[in-house]
C-alpha cells in the first residue's frame, strides 16, 4: 500500500521561488501538491506562468486556501508578516517562510531558523521555520567549522556574486538583460540585509565573537546561482582546515569540501553546495558555491520539510546540475 502523501501550499506561487517550489514537489516521493496561491493570476493555469510544467500538471492558481500539512510563504519581504496576520493558520499546520520577516530571534517569535547544518535537530522538532538568505547561506556554510571551533581570531571579508534571478521577478533597473549583459557591479557594500542573520549565527556557535564582517556583494552577468569568495585569519594549516571541514559536514548530505576550485555551474539545478578551501599566507580562503534558488531558497525550504516530517532528507532532492 502507498502511504498517503501530505499536502502541501504555496502562498506567491507565481514567483521564481515559487516555481522552483513547483518543479521539486511535484516530483517529490512523500508531497503532494494541494493549492497554489497567487493574488495577480488566480484562476489562470500553473502552466501559463511556468511554461515549463507544460504537461506536468494541470493546477490552477487559486485565489484563497484550503487546508494543508504545510505552507510555503514565497512573499517579498515584509509580507509574510502581514499575510500571517490576515489569514490565521492552524496550529498544526507546519509553516515555511521563504522572506526575511522572521529570521532574527527575537521575543514572540515563534519561528526556527532553517539552516540544516546549523539546527538540524531544533528544525526537526520545529512547526515554524524561517529559510536562510541565499547570501547568507554561501556564507554561513563557509564558517561555521570555524566559528563551532571558535577559530574567527578576525575581521571576516567576504564578496559574493549573485545571478539576476537573486533581485526576484520583479522588474527593475538593475535586473534587465539589456542591464545586466555584459556587466558587473557592487551593490550595499559593507551593508546588506543578509549580514544580520550571519552575524546571529556566528555569535550563536563562537560566543563572544566580536570582530567585523565585511561583505561586498555583486550582481553577476549570470542568471542564478552565488560564488562567493571568504577568507580570515585562523593560524591553521592547510591540511588541518581541510580536516576540519570533512569532519563538519560529514553528516550533511548537501554540502561538500572540495578538492578542485568550484564553480557556479557545478551547483546551479541542485541543493548543493561546494566548499573549497585553501591557505594562503596564513589566511584561510573558503570559495562557496550554491543555486541561490535552490540551496539557497526553495530547495532548503524542502529540506526543511523533509526532516520536519521526518522524512529522508534527500527526498525529492537528487537534483542534476546543468554541467555544460
Amino acid at each position: 500500500m502507498t502511504a498517503k502523501k501530505i499536502q502541501a501550499g504555496i502562498i506567491g506561487g507565481a514567483g521564481y521561488t515559487g516555481g522552483e517550489l513547483l518543479r521539486i514537489l511535484l516530483g517529490h516521493p512523500h508531497a503532494e501538491i494541494g493549492f497554489v496561491h497567487s493574488r495577480s493570476h488566480a484562476g489562470k493555469p500553473v502552466s501559463g506562468v511556468h511554461a515549463d510544467l507544460s504537461g506536468e500538471t494541470d493546477l490552477a492558481f487559486s485565489g484563497g486556501t484550503t487546508s494543508a500539512d504545510v505552507i510555503f510563504l514565497c512573499l517579498g519581504h515584509g509580507e509574510s508578516k502581514k499575510w500571517l496576520a490576515e489569514h490565521p493558520v492552524d496550529a498544526k499546520t507546519k509553516l515555511i517562510d521563504l522572506s526575511q520577516d522572521f529570521r532574527i530571534a527575537a521575543e514572540n517569535n515563534p519561528f526556527v531558523y532553517g539552516l540544516p547544518e546549523f539546527r538540524k535537530a531544533a528544525i526537526a522538532q520545529a512547526s515554524r521555520v524561517a529559510n536562510p538568505g541565499c547570501f547568507a547561506t554561501a556564507i554561513q556554510l563557509a564558517l561555521l567549522p570555524l566559528a563551532k571551533n571558535n577559530l574567527l581570531r578576525d575581521d571576516v571579508q567576504v564578496s559574493a556574486t549573485t545571478g539576476s534571478t537573486g533581485a526576484g521577478q520583479s522588474l527593475s533597473a538593475t535586473s534587465h538583460f539589456t542591464w545586466r549583459y555584459g556587466n558587473h557591479s557592487a551593490y550595499k557594500i559593507l551593508e546588506h540585509q543578509h549580514l544580520a542573520e550571519i552575524g546571529q549565527t556566528v555569535q550563536a556557535l563562537q560566543q563572544g565573537f566580536g570582530h567585523a564582517i565585511h561583505f561586498v556583494p555583486s550582481r553577476g552577468a549570470f542568471t542564478r546561482g552565488i560564488h562567493a569568495v571568504i577568507h580570515t585569519e585562523t593560524g591553521l594549516e592547510k591540511n588541518a582546515a581541510e580536516k576540519l571541514y570533512a569532519d563538519f559536514y560529514a553528516g550533511h548530505p548537501f554540502t561538500h569540501p572540495v578538492k578542485n576550485i568550484p564553480d557556479v555551474k557545478q551547483v546551479v539545478n541542485t541543493n548543493k553546495c561546494f566548499l573549497h578551501i585553501d591557505v594562503t599566507d596564513g589566511r584561510i580562503v573558503i570559495q562557496s558555491v550554491i543555486d541561490n534558488l535552490l540551496k539557497g531558497a526553495s530547495g532548503q525550504a524542502v529540506q526543511n520539510m523533509n526532516l520536519i516530517f521526518g522524512f529522508d532528507e534527500t527526498a525529492g532532492l537528487k537534483l542534476k546540475p546543468s554541467a555544460y
